[in-house]
């Protein structure tokens, strides 16, 4: 069981992460490592979502070993009402707080990206064996570089002309789309979606490997081999394929999932090994709960244009304050780590009354 614990730390590490990056107190004063690369590139920030993919390959894993899944209609049914469910919460989050027009609602988003991907990625592994899977990703990642590479390659890559902004605005139109880089750009799009799904059977197959071994220091060869090894096929493959989160290209896919392998590595050490409980278990109790402290961290800071101090909303407010005695960007930074810390005094609370919700 020591191996889950690995897993759960790791995931309170994303979840405290995600939550450390989307709540800065002013986005005009951020540290370079918690922002996104502009384009091309790979910051420290845009890791974390992938991390987060991969950590729901691997507990997909351990909850079809648990459950003793095997392909039904009963059990599709049960996967894409779960997936469905996910994705309607996400959209719920960019209606509220219920002052956009229906006419400008943006469609897509993290939580609709994961609500489809753990469909896909749920089918995938009830219908086929391991080589199958694997052999769907190779070809996905394949065909997926050719896709892009189809509207022209020196149009593949840009933020004007790549086909997964084409796709979006011919499917769901402009207005329906994140307008954040000053266009109509998705970095959630439908088709960047696919490789997405790799992501995620990245971190199932990862685990199964792992549960294949009862030695914890094999463990750790493994994931740090696989990890070595897909971040340098990463690295090679941007020199014709860029590493781009927001197109979510293959050497993308492959680069981060090979970050991960190295982190997961890191953490089956420290948990099995080392041991240290008092560093350990509150990223334990950060992972216990992921999805809803996630909601509830969004809502949270959507929640800010409610609530008036003066001529500034609470975020602004509170942010202004911790700028009187700091610098702007010392401010902004110990804002969001204010968040970090009261969402795991709520992960706490919940953690210590086993109250895990389920989505």
């Amino acid at each position: 069981m020591t191996r889950y614990k690995a897993l759960d730390a790791m995931r309170g590490l994303t979840i405290a992460l995600m939550i450390l990056v989307n709540t800065p107190g002013s986005w005009s004063h951020v540290y370079a490592p918690l922002l996104h690369a502009d384009w091309h590139g790979c910051t420290p920030t845009d890791v974390i979502f992938p991390f987060f993919m991969f950590i729901i390959g691997s507990a997909m894993f351990f909850s079809f070993k648990k459950t003793n899944s095997a392909a039904s209609a009963s059990q599709v049914l049960r996967l894409v009402k779960r997936g469905a469910i996910i994705f309607a919460i996400g959209l719920a989050l960019n209606i509220y707080p219920f002052t956009t027009n229906i006419e400008n609602l943006r469609i897509l988003g993290v939580l609709q990206r994961i609500g489809i991907t753990y469909i896909l990625a749920s089918i995938c592994v009830l219908f086929l064996n391991r080589r199958g899977v694997l052999t769907l990703s190779v070809i996905t990642l394949i065909a997926y570089w050719l896709l892009l590479l189809s509207v022209g390659a020196e149009n593949a890559y840009t933020l004007e002309h790549n086909l997964v902004r084409a796709l979006d605005i011919a499917v769901l139109g402009e207005s329906h789309l994140w307008q954040g880089k000053g266009l109509a750009f998705d970095p959630e799009g439908l088709i960047s979606t696919l490789p997405a799904v790799v992501s995620v059977l990245f971190g199932f197959e990862v685990t199964r490997l792992l549960t294949s071994t009862s030695s914890q220091w094999t463990s750790i060869k493994r994931l740090l081999v696989i990890g070595v090894v897909a971040v340098v096929i990463g690295q090679l493959s941007s020199m014709v394929m860029p590493i781009n989160k927001s197109l979510w290209t293959s050497s993308f896919v492959i680069y981060t999932s090979g970050i991960a392998c190295i982190v997961l590595a890191f953490f089956v050490w420290l948990c099995d090994i080392v041991k240290p409980d008092r560093l350990v278990n509150p990223l334990i109790v950060y992972g216990s709960n992921p999805l809803f402290i996630y909601v509830l961290s969004a809502v949270w800071v959507l929640s800010y244009s409610l609530i008036n101090i003066g001529e500034l909303n609470l975020g602004d407010w509170m942010y202004q304050q911790l700028a009187l005695v700091m610098s702007a960007k010392l401010a902004s930074f110990t804002f969001a780590l204010l968040h970090v810390i009261g969402f795991w005094v709520i992960s706490n609370m919940l953690y210590k009354r086993k109250i895990f919700i389920k989505i």
